[in-house]
């Protein structure tokens, strides 16, 4: 297997559930490195939890598994709604042995051994069709659901937004590193009110919900997303 590069992936979290203590330091070091937030299950059972408490971006999920097996792994968390793009990562390569895997639900199947760099590439290619088909935008290590409106913290809690809360931080989240001012922020979610004052009072109103790193202010210029 050869090296992954370092490249800008920071904002992507990926589950990896891989028994074999010695590859999976290994893999979890280097997409670590490579800019993934990485959370690392060592059993079937653990990655269950941890996949229907989290929301990740991609799971890599080892297809034989101690008390839980690979493919029983994916349909459960298919089964309740886990939208995470997965590969399976396996020594079982026969033709039946992938259709089961995509049928369980994986989106990708890379048989072992293989190349850091081709799982690099694989993982790259599952987090550009996570961002195209986009239902959420991320806040940090949570997100905002454009389905439900509602902001999902890391531990999977939810905490509901009024109309023009979501509005809010959803034009600061589309630009993450963008510096939005007071007026442009008033023009494009209060553009009935005239005042810019109330962009500060909304903003009060998200930090009250969801903590005050949660939006940024740049002194003299106005706001950009914050961190959750």
């Amino acid at each position: 297997m050869s090296g992954i590069g370092v490249r800008e992936t920071a904002t992507y979290r990926l589950l990896l559930v891989e028994d074999d203590g010695e590859l999976a330091e290994l893999l979890a070091d280097a997409l670590t490195a490579e800019g993934y937030v990485v959370d690392l299950a060592r059993d079937g059972q653990r990655g269950l939890h941890l996949g229907l408490t989290r929301r990740y971006d991609v799971v890599v999920i080892d297809r034989l598994l101690p008390a839980l097996d690979g493919l029983d792994l994916l349909r459960r968390l298919r089964s309740r709604a886990v939208q995470s793009r997965a590969l399976l990562l396996t020594a079982l390569g026969t033709v039946d042995d992938r259709v089961h895997g995509l049928d369980a639900g994986a989106d990708d199947y890379l048989v072992k051994p293989f190349h850091l760099d081709e799982l690099s590439a694989r993982l790259r290619a599952l987090c550009r069709r996570t961002a195209d088909g986009a239902e959420a935008l991320r806040i940090g290590a949570a997100h905002l659901d454009l389905n439900l409106r509602d902001v999902v913290l890391p531990d999977g809690r939810r905490v509901a937004l009024s109309a023009r809360e979501f509005e809010l931080l959803r034009v600061l989240a589309v630009h993450p590193n963008a510096v939005h001012s007071r007026s442009e922020l008033r023009r494009r979610v209060f553009e009935e009110t005239t005042a810019p004052s109330i962009v500060d009072t909304y903003v009060y109103y998200l930090r009250r919900k969801l903590g005050r790193a949660v939006v940024r202010t740049i002194h003299g210029l106005g706001y950009r997303l914050g961190t959750l």
